[in-house]
């Protein structure tokens, strides 16, 4: 894949249900993957344990959005083997900019806990990686966005692929043909990710429990 490859055509290939990853850090190669049997997270469906309910009421607590973009996209690609090369981050920076890209944060007091960030279009909210520096960082950050997501009127939240961690979570598994009429339903859905401010932690907590 050239090194020229533009936002542009990236937006275009999620619209299409395609997204592009490294086989490594190092490769500077991207590839295109749609997989066979695609990962969503359903957004009234998020397991929050008892756990994470508590941890939701740690003192200094807070979430933020787009406060720290590329903090969440270096955390992410901090991992030993991991996807997010040079390129991914030079594309993801890119669309940031352009309000295509968003990451939410999760702070514990001055400290970044974990984050995710992802693709909004339409009313799917396309998400790329996850990590946590504290315990639960990266648990928290998803409920958090999950409600947010909810609110703001999106109605599928992709995860590309079904990890052991997203399906304690609640994330299922779906065929691609399945994924893809449910894409398109989604492209046409008028959602907007800055529509409303974010939940403060008890509403995730209540929003979650009420839907689980």
């Amino acid at each position: 894949m050239s090194a020229a490859l533009t936002p542009e055509v990236v937006l275009q290939a999620y619209r299409m249900g395609v997204f592009p990853m490294a086989a490594q850090r190092d490769d500077p190669r991207l590839y295109w993957f749609d997989p066979e049997d695609r990962g969503i997270l359903p957004l009234r469906g998020f397991h929050l344990s008892r756990s994470l309910r508590r941890r939701f009421r740690a003192p200094g607590l807070r979430a933020t959005l787009n406060a720290d973009f590329s903090g969440v996209m270096a955390g992410c690609a901090r991992r030993r083997e991991t996807w997010i090369n040079a390129e991914i981050v030079r594309l993801f920076m890119e669309l940031n900019a352009q309000g295509h890209a968003h990451s939410l944060e999760v702070w514990e007091g001055d400290a970044l806990a974990g984050g995710v960030y992802g693709l909004a279009i339409g009313g799917v909210f396309c998400g790329e990686s996850m990590f946590s520096n504290r315990r639960d960082g990266s648990k928290l950050a998803l409920a958090w966005l999950v409600a947010h997501l909810d609110a703001c009127g999106f109605v599928l939240f992709d995860t590309q692929y079904l990890t052991d961690h997203l399906a304690s979570l609640g994330g299922v598994a779906i065929p691609r043909a399945t994924y893809h009429a449910r894409l398109r339903q989604a492209l046409g859905v008028d959602a907007d990710i800055l529509r409303r401010p974010l939940p403060a932690a008890y509403e995730v907590v209540q929003f979650n429990t009420q839907t689980s």
